[in-house]
């Protein structure tokens, strides 16, 4: 999975990546704004050129030392105090520099915005040049926080995404070898009496097999070849056990145009057929329900719990994937609102009832 996620985090940043072209963008935009800003405010363009050209180098050897340097080498470690005192030191250096840059090759009247003349550094003039820094750092430093953010909130929801469609094929791959176990059962105990069901059971197989490798791969399947394939099952299960069984299903509404997680109908029935029907000896009755209204289905199926014994006791249901893979599949496919499962273990009988969005 890590070459998953560095592959997913390369995409992420190519997407998110903010190239040399954007960074001379910016920084002409930036310094033509700040130029005509102190021009106006000077009422002298060259004079607000010239310093702009001198301090907008300051300004990106700064803010690139803050954020490619300071920042992952102490901040990232945590080692605030350092970063701080680092950070301030460079703005400091950076404040000298500029004014005696501005000083020997522009005017003498290096700070004219300022509330007084001065002819060398002085604490207001430092104070005031190093918060003019800060600013400039902070803005650049937020976009880039901002990048990397956004950077990381993708690659995450990716990440997550991927790993939700692993799981939901994991559990479908789940289902269908547990499902052919027990079709397999079928038809060796079928064989075994030479019963002429045999054939007719294989050819049933085969198109259930055709249907679970070709059609469940992808996240949402038709409604209507969800229920053929059910249908089929349940032709498998009454051919099995003749008389005994009895299958009432009911299909109300339009089930056209409708679609649902594959095989996640049919894991409700088998669980019906393995722990239900399957374990009892007498003369079972197994209750179907599809009813579809708007865009939401409503499925239940009813079947009797096992028999007792003579020991008093009734037969456990054991093994499987059961329920439990079918609740996580619903928890990955669905959204909250868009289904509910409610489960009755009754005396007698055990029920399932399931409201899900087929639109």
């Amino acid at each position: 999975m890590s070459w998953i996620s560095e592959k997913l985090s390369l995409n992420v940043k190519k997407e998110y990546e903010i190239t040399l072209r954007y960074h001379v963008i910016f920084w002409t935009l930036y310094f033509l704004f700040n130029t005509f800003r102190w021009g106006i405010y000077f009422n002298d363009y060259l004079y607000s050129l010239q310093t702009n050209i001198i301090g907008f180098p300051i300004h990106m050897t700064l803010v690139y030392l803050n954020i490619y340097v300071l920042m992952p080498i102490f901040v990232f470690r945590k080692k605030y105090f350092t970063y701080v005192i680092l950070v301030l030191s460079a703005i400091f250096l950076m404040v000298l520099v500029k004014f005696n840059l501005t000083y020997y090759l522009v005017s003498q009247e290096v700070w004219p915005e300022g509330p007084e003349t001065i002819n060398s550094i002085t604490l207001n003039y430092t104070i005031d040049m190093m918060i003019g820094e800060l600013y400039v750092m902070t803005f650049v430093t937020a976009i880039k926080i901002t990048m990397d953010w956004l950077i990381e909130h993708k690659r995450l929801n990716e990440l997550e995404k991927l790993q939700l469609e692993t799981e939901l094929q994991f559990l479908r791959t789940q289902v269908s070898p547990h499902f052919f176990l027990n079709t397999l059962n079928n038809i060796y105990a079928l064989a075994i009496d030479k019963s002429a069901k045999t054939p007719k059971v294989i050819i049933k197989l085969s198109e259930l097999m055709k249907y679970l490798l070709y059609e469940t791969k992808v996240k949402r399947q038709s409604l209507e070849k969800e229920i053929l394939c059910i249908q089929n099952y349940l032709d498998l299960e009454k051919i099995r056990s003749g008389e005994k069984l009895e299958i009432e299903m009911e299909i109300s509404g339009e089930i056209t145009n409708k679609t649902i997680s594959p095989m996640l109908i049919l894991s409700f029935v088998e669980n019906a057929f393995k722990h239900g029907v399957n374990k009892n000896i007498n003369h079972v009755t197994v209750k179907i329900n599809f009813i579809i209204e708007g865009d939401f289905l409503y499925f239940s199926i009813t079947n009797p719990k096992p028999a007792i014994t003579k020991f008093n006791k009734r037969i456990e249901p054991s093994g499987g994937i059961g329920l439990e893979n079918v609740k996580k599949r619903l928890a990955l496919g669905y959204k909250s609102n868009e289904y509910n499962l409610n489960i009755k273990d009754e005396k007698d009988i055990f029920v399932v009832e399931l409201k899900i969005k087929v639109q």
